[in-house]
């Protein structure tokens, strides 16, 4: 079998899929994007697909991965890890296909019999917020999460801490002890807020503080755990095993948080885990992409043992706001009491709507995040 084309689909709001195409006629999907960086990505997996993969074997996948990552002399990072992803991804379904078997079993099989997911929460005002969360356990999620701020000052106001504070306990009080609350400072507040709002919300007992610090200031993370209770968790903005490897040894991390479409694929998330489970931590993959990059990540998640949860970006409790909706020939997400059911199927487990992608992808996509200011005009985290 050999590789001999692609194509690229740029799909609103944020997507980006790959079709791989064999001489068998065995096509595989695939989900590389950077939000916000579609275009950037797209350019990355074309080099790498003309350069490289054209007329390859598609079966062998780690080599490739291999020869993607370690062939340029310069390495990592989001777009060229997001690029390897996608493509890793569209491997990984080809094989499967081929051998009429779930990604899941050439990973060595199963380790559970369904994934627990959970659902993030808009809204700012702490009614509105708490109304989404209550909506949500009351459609079957037992996990939900939720932005702890908005920007932040490096030292803010006692009363916008007191703000943020209200804000996430009214959520807490709204929905039963049974659902479990993340909270995510995306990396918004500096060192000294994340100590201060992480002692304040112990209370909580969230189930996690996500990104408490940006992923460029990790050296601060053992002071910040050693004084709460809380579990911490990071890594969404980290690309493979080499960026990990500091995080992990600090010991102040409880949950690594590695996508699927930005990490190097399912290869790199699986080693991933492992690296994780060797250091007695837990794994809670991000992933508010697409429907493909949600069934790589179920694909590894049935397969490493020490998973937590797993993050979803669409209402999959939902038939008609599901990302099974369109692009999807039949809807695989079977969402039950808060759990995804596997995904049986051979390769990722789904089947693309080719006509309606290609339709889909005559749209302009143009999304990217807002740039956000302070009061006095300068730039805030966003």
């Amino acid at each position: 079998m050999q590789i001999t084309g692609y194509e690229l689909f740029e799909i609103p709001p944020r997507w980006v899929f790959l079709k791989l195409e064999t001489n068998t006629g065995v096509l595989g999907w695939g989900e590389p994007v950077i939000e916000g960086r579609a275009k950037t990505v797209r350019a990355a997996v074309e080099e790498m697909l003309d350069q490289y993969l054209i007329g390859k074997d598609p079966f062998r996948i780690e080599d490739h991965w291999q020869a993607l990552y370690r062939g340029g002399f310069y390495r990592g990072g989001p777009i060229l890890m997001s690029a390897i992803a996608g493509i890793n991804q569209a491997l990984w379904d080809i094989k499967g296909k081929h051998f009429g078997a779930p990604v899941y079993e050439l990973l060595g099989g199963k380790s559970r019999d369904k994934v627990r997911v959970y659902k993030w929460i808009g809204g700012d005002r702490p009614e509105d917020v708490a109304a989404e969360a209550t909506r949500l356990a009351e459609a079957g999620y037992t996990a939900l999460k939720m932005d702890a701020t908005n920007q932040t000052r490096f030292i803010e106001t006692k009363a916008s801490l007191d703000e943020i504070t209200e804000r996430i306990q009214h959520v807490r009080t709204a929905v039963d002890d049974r659902v479990d609350i993340g909270i995510d400072f995306r990396g918004r507040v500096s060192k000294s807020m994340a100590k201060t709002l992480t002692n304040r919300l112990e209370s909580v007992e969230p189930m996690f503080i996500e990104e408490p610090v940006l992923p460029e200031n990790i050296e601060h993370l053992p002071n910040i755990a050693a004084q709460t209770r809380a579990p911490i968790a990071a890594g969404e903005r980290l690309y493979s095993r080499w960026d990990y490897k500091d995080l992990l040894k600090t010991g102040a991390i409880d949950v690594i948080q590695p996508d699927v479409s930005h990490a190097g694929g399912i290869s790199e998330m699986v080693k991933l885990a492992n690296m994780a489970e060797s250091h007695d931590v837990a794994i809670a993959p991000n992933c508010p992409l697409g429907p493909i990059a949600l069934a790589a990540s179920i694909q590894v998640d049935t397969v490493v043992p020490n998973l937590l949860v797993q993050d979803q970006g669409f209402d999959v409790h939902s038939e008609t706001t599901s990302p099974a909706h369109d692009l999807l020939n039949s809807n695989p997400f079977a969402f039950d009491d808060g759990y995804l059911k596997t995904l049986d199927g051979p390769g990722l487990g789904i089947d693309v709507a080719l006509d309606v992608v290609r339709e889909k992808a005559e749209a302009d996509l143009d999304w990217h995040n807002p740039i956000w200011r302070h009061e006095d005009g300068s730039v805030a985290d966003w």
